[in-house]
């Protein structure tokens, strides 16, 4: 990831034959430096089109008084009304008052690269450090960030770069999901999950898969089913189960807002999630909360989550934290039972078969 058009830093010292530290103090005139050097790099700079780096210098200085959060917007949870960003946000804006500092929200939209939004805003040193959101686990935004000294922190794990994060307990929900579901008797338990490469599916796949062979449940891989993070993902998942020639008797959903779609289809076709199929969701969320039977969840605080992220970044901004790994917490979380996953194959003779619902 690199800026458009002209070179760095580094390219200006190599070109020049010298170390990036004298270029650097030659640029901005230090009595160190001889007046021949100074004219010689800044004509150097001039012909080549150099661009120096201002971000990293002021945010470094931390002159903006500005933390940015790197938000993308083509998730359910952002398309059919905000309900973690924002509750996250009450809690670190508080902690970030405390050192007046402000939080700016960076929305990255579907059309836009999300790799070059964040080169465009380091470069124009919008902020003292950034929040960057939906990593994936080979992540170059956190290698830019990390190659450029500027202070920063991850929600959820990847990169290559070792950097501070902060981390939904992805892994846990999923093993708790199965745990669950398996000491209710069900062994064919399938999968939904984002079909995005991001950190966050990678953990809930290996939590699922972990538990059920911890059980010596076979893993079933036309069971774990990618779709889009959307209602129309819901809906389709729901296809999926229906066609199975052996169906699954409950499905785990590594977003909960699946579930919308998933009930509607199912419904249509006569099946009742917590009659006919178990449904277990992640995150209790709102825009889920008038769906009936209940949807079964995990619940957190977001915004005591959101006072820890500020926590976090505030030791990336002081002087002592600057260059550090920094710290890398994952956030437990605890089972909020609905009735979504009362179906028990040990109590009931009610299975999925094609697109209809044998009841025995």
């Amino acid at each position: 990831m690199g800026r458009k058009g002209g070179i760095g830093i580094r390219e200006l010292a190599a070109e020049l034959g010298m170390s990036i530290s004298t270029v650097s103090r030659a640029m901005n005139s230090r009595a160190e430096v001889s007046a021949e050097t100074r004219a010689r790099v800044r004509a150097a700079a001039e012909r080549l089109g150099y661009q120096p780096n201002h971000s990293g210098r002021t945010l470094r200085r931390g002159i903006t008084g500005t933390v940015a959060l790197v938000m993308q917007t083509n998730t359910a949870r952002t398309e059919m009304g905000e309900t973690f960003y924002f509750s996250l946000c009450n809690g670190l804006q508080q902690v970030l008052a405390t050192q007046s500092l402000d939080l700016m929200l960076l929305p990255v939209g579907p059309s836009t690269d999300p790799d070059q939004f964040l080169v465009n805003a380091v470069d124009r040193h919008v902020a003292d450090a950034f929040i960057i959101s939906n990593t994936r686990p080979a992540d170059r935004r956190v290698e830019f960030l990390a190659e450029r000294a500027v202070p920063f922190v991850t929600l959820g794990r990847g990169g290559t770069a070792e950097h501070a994060w902060l981390d939904l307990d992805f892994e846990g929900v999923a093993a708790q999901s199965v745990e669950r579901l398996l000491a209710l008797g069900h062994e064919r338990i399938a999968l939904a999950s984002d079909d995005r490469d991001i950190n966050s599916t990678s953990e809930f796949i290996h939590g699922y898969r972990r538990t059920l062979a911890e059980h010596d449940v076979p893993v079933e891989h036309t069971w774990e089913i990618r779709v889009p993070d959307s209602p129309e993902g819901g809906a389709m998942l729901a296809e999926h189960l229906l066609e199975m020639p052996v169906c699954p008797t409950a499905v785990v959903l590594a977003q909960e807002t699946l579930a919308l779609g998933l009930y509607r289809r199912l419904h249509r076709a006569g099946v009742r999630p917590g009659r006919d199929l178990a449904v277990v969701g992640f995150r209790k969320n709102p825009v889920c909360e008038y769906l009936e039977p209940s949807l079964t969840s995990f619940e957190v605080s977001l915004e005591d989550y959101g006072k820890r992220l500020g926590e976090i970044v505030l030791d990336q901004l002081s002087p002592s934290g600057r260059g550090e790994c920094g710290r890398q917490e994952v956030w437990s979380m605890a089972v909020a039972p609905g009735d979504s996953d009362s179906y028990s194959p040990r109590t009931t003779r009610r299975l999925m078969s094609g697109s209809t619902t044998a009841a025995r």
